[in-house]
């Protein structure tokens, strides 16, 4: 497995060799590699999810690191089709444009959005985010590596660079466009091994009154809200305002506000700027990190409790559907997503699951990682109609029970993993 993951042996914020072992999941083949029916007799390997954190800087990680043309070999995970996100950015561009005073004629970059295609190694920049910004007469400037999506983005009127980010490529884009007022990277900063390198580029890209904002999903609230299936093998850092700070102030940049965003389980957004730039310091960074540190955000007992919260839901959800399955039950599972997989290998209830559905037609007709469950679409349950649907994608839980309100009439039942079991069999 040596030539297809590598494992680090210092932290990639600040380069401390001191990291602890915080959490660890099972196994699993890489969560979103979803195959077609002439791939089923291809060998699909599990790899280490392990979190460490650095008990210098604060930053949790993984560092067992899968080569980026394997764990990136097919990414399907389109996020511009996910729920809410295309209000999401609309309204996340209009909240940007108005605290960094952004007017007509001012220059955007957007890095490695990840609101369309992928995460990590190519950057899914079809333009969503900055066609907002655009409407709003702002010089816009979009960075993805994959050629084919660069060329799409420019030719439907968003000049898209098709180039991997680099030092070297923001010196370059500076050269020719001029530095940016506002450059944003969202929901992939954590996919990034090379951070201090990549940040350095972002350093070179601000102009002197610019501002860095970027989005990623918050440890705190994943420890809070049981979002443990957000530890996944793309995802290498989980990020709090700890470590991001230090490693900002690192290059002499500064992290001035931090705002909470519902995405992803619970998010943060963070605004990073040089030293006296022109957004004001409202003590939103030093609150939460006061939160964190009562919380024990950096503290190894915090992360014994939540692994056996995570593993008494865990052995709850699989003892309710052994029980089921020695009845003769059929069980489905809704969502076909990276998460799912997680909790499908880290619950070890593949065995037990007949078939998954999910309306992402990317995903229907494919068959699950690891254990090749087929992928049908919602309306299966209406057809096939098993007895249970085991919500893998419990985050949505609600919408999903609510819009699906006649397979309950029907006779059929919601089981509900993630944060509490619990199984839904009424109408609500």
């Amino acid at each position: 497995m040596s030539d297809v993951i590598h494992r680090r042996t210092d932290c990639r914020a600040c380069g401390c060799k001191n990291l602890m072992l915080v959490f660890r999941l099972k196994p699993s083949p890489i969560g979103d590699a979803y195959v077609q029916s002439d791939r089923l007799t291809e060998p699909q390997l599990s790899y280490p999810i392990d979190l460490f954190m650095c008990p210098q800087c604060g930053l949790a990680q993984i560092i067992d690191i899968i080569k980026p043309e394997i764990l990136y070999g097919e990414y399907l995970d389109v996020k511009a089709s996910s729920l809410g996100f295309l209000q999401h950015f609309q309204e996340y561009a209009s909240s940007v444009i108005k605290r960094c005073r952004l007017s007509a004629g001012d220059h955007v970059i957007n890095i490695c959005s990840n609101d369309a295609f992928r995460g990590g190694l190519r950057c899914g920049n079809d333009s969503t985010f900055l066609r907002y910004f655009h409407a709003s007469g702002m010089n816009v400037l979009g960075i993805e590596p994959a050629s084919h999506i660069a060329a799409q983005a420019t030719a439907n009127g968003i000049t898209t660079i098709g180039k991997f980010f680099t030092p070297d490529l923001a010196r370059e884009i500076v050269a020719t466009y001029g530095p940016a007022k506002l450059v944003t990277a969202n929901n992939v900063f954590a996919n990034i091994d090379d951070l201090r390198s990549w940040v350095e580029g972002v350093n070179q890209l601000l102009a002197v009154d610019g501002v860095f904002v970027f989005e990623s999903y918050y440890l705190a609230d994943l420890v809070h809200n049981m979002v443990f299936d957000f530890i996944y093998h793309e995802h290498l850092s989980a990020f709090s305002v700890k470590p991001i700070q230090a490693l900002f102030q690192s290059i002499g940049l500064e992290l001035v506000v931090v705002e909470r965003v519902a995405t992803k389980g619970g998010s943060l957004r963070y605004f990073v700027q040089r030293p006296g730039g022109p957004i004001a310091n409202d003590g939103s960074v030093e609150k939460l990190l006061q939160e964190e540190e009562s919380m024990g955000l950096y503290r190894k007992e915090t992360y014994i409790a939540f692994a056996d919260k995570v593993n008494a839901l865990k052995d709850e959800t699989k003892r309710f559907l052994i029980q089921a399955k020695s009845e003769g039950k059929s069980i489905a599972g809704f969502g076909a997503s990276i998460t799912g997989t997680t909790l499908i290998y880290h619950f070890e209830i593949g065995e037990y699951l007949d078939y998954l559905v999910d309306d992402n037609l990317a995903k229907q007709g494919r068959f699950s990682p690891g254990f090749h469950l087929p992928v049908l679409p919602t309306s299966a349950l209406y057809e096939r109609k098993p007895d249970y649907v085991v919500i893998l994608a419990w985050r949505f839980a609600e919408p999903f029970i609510k819009n699906n309100q006649a397979y309950v009439m029907e006779g059929g039942a919601f089981v509900v993993p993630v944060p509490l079991f619990k199984v839904v069999s009424e109408h609500v």
